[in-house]
């Protein structure tokens, strides 16, 4: 298939940066999203060109780094999926694609495709951990966890951190992500006897770093590629009241 895609070119974070036309040429159904880039960039540098600066690592969905508004939607047109995990027989011969980085405040633009996503390794180090001695592993059944909760707190921890919940919001908002690191640990004992300390100092990092305030629109939720409910940011401020109150 042919395809015409505009991509977000910008030298630095001064630059004002704008789109710029590339046409993609037999490109295969079976390519991901990221394997027709890197045979763009080939092409590009073929030419003598300078080649489109994107975030990439693991490619199998798990790292969150490719971090790509496609046509609108963060990580593209599918629902559950990463943009490395993005097939090219999502589109049709002729499509025009644009290709985009995360516009938010808190995650300023590197070079091209690539954004400073390190406001959520700021967050986390505020409190993202539990702090536990040394040593070797307890026995697995040494602490009893109901299923339920182990389930719920392995869902929260899915969260990759991709940033996709901060592009899809209207208010560049960081519940859903910091929602996921609460959640997951004020429901294991572990994460117990910190679970105060970790709600404040989280939640006052990320309005330090510049996030926007939560209007329970859902788009967080609608964007997540790991399906992250809205109901951890309900246990979020029930975390946050109980920890303010205490």
């Amino acid at each position: 298939m042919n395809l015409t895609l505009h991509i977000w070119r910008q030298k630095n974070s001064q630059d004002s940066g704008k789109f710029v036309t590339y046409q993609a040429k037999d490109v295969l159904e079976d390519m991901s999203f990221l394997e027709m880039m890197d045979v763009l960039n080939e092409e590009l540098i073929a030419k003598g060109q300078e080649p489109v600066a994107f975030d990439h690592d693991c490619r199998e969905g798990i790292c969150g780094s490719c971090s790509l508004y496609i046509n609108g939607r963060a990580h593209g047109p599918k629902q559950g999926i990463t943009a490395c995990q993005l097939h090219m027989r999502s589109f049709k011969d002729g499509d025009t694609i644009y290709i985009e980085p995360w516009r938010a405040r808190a995650f300023p633009v590197i070079k091209d495709l690539i954004v400073d996503r390190t406001a959520f390794d700021r967050i986390t180090r505020a409190g993202g951990y539990i702090s536990a001695r040394i040593g070797s592993a307890q026995d697995a059944n040494a602490i009893l966890i109901d299923h339920d909760t182990a389930e719920s707190a392995m869902d929260a921890a899915a969260c990759i951190g991709c940033g996709a919940c901060v592009a899809a919001c209207k208010n560049a908002s960081a519940m859903l992500f910091v929602s996921a690191k609460i959640s997951h640990l004020s429901q294991l004992p572990q994460g117990k006897p910190e679970r105060e300390a970790r709600a404040l100092g989280m939640i006052a990092q990320m309005d330090k770093e510049g996030f926007g305030a939560c209007t329970n629109t859902g788009a967080c939720e609608a964007e997540c590629p790991k399906e992250i409910k809205i109901t951890h940011i309900a246990r979020l401020n029930r975390e946050y009241l109980r920890a303010s109150v205490k």
